[in-house]
């Protein structure tokens, strides 16, 4: 939870600045309520993804003779992990589009 705390913190506000560099003045309150409202959406429906991944590995465990505490283990080991996969891949897209919008930006200089 500390992790997750300091990462959202450094990371959601350059994101919505990013989000709302190229936004025109008079939609910025429209624009700001999308991206929030995504921000809750993506968070609200990762989560239950990820819990009903660890549920269901605890249940089959469980089904097969498996211990609850060591079922319940690795149901949430599998969460975190398809949780690390979805933030690599992430991280490795927004390398990816920041490189190319970068690349642009240098050929053509910056946008006034």
């Amino acid at each position: 939870m500390l992790l997750l705390g300091l990462g959202a913190g450094i990371a959601l506000n350059p994101m919505l600045m990013a989000a709302m560099s190229d936004v025109d003045p008079a939609d910025s309150g429209l624009a700001s309520g999308v991206v929030n409202t995504s921000f809750m959406m993506g968070g609200a429906l990762g989560l239950a993804v990820l819990a009903s991944l660890a549920a269901a590995r605890t249940d089959a465990l469980q089904a097969a003779g498996a211990a609850q505490p060591v079922a319940l283990n690795a149901g949430y080991q599998l969460a975190f992990a398809v949780g690390a996969l979805f933030a690599l891949a992430a991280a490795g897209l927004g390398a990816w589009l920041m490189r190319e919008r970068v690349s642009a930006t240098v050929a053509t200089g910056p946008a006034r």
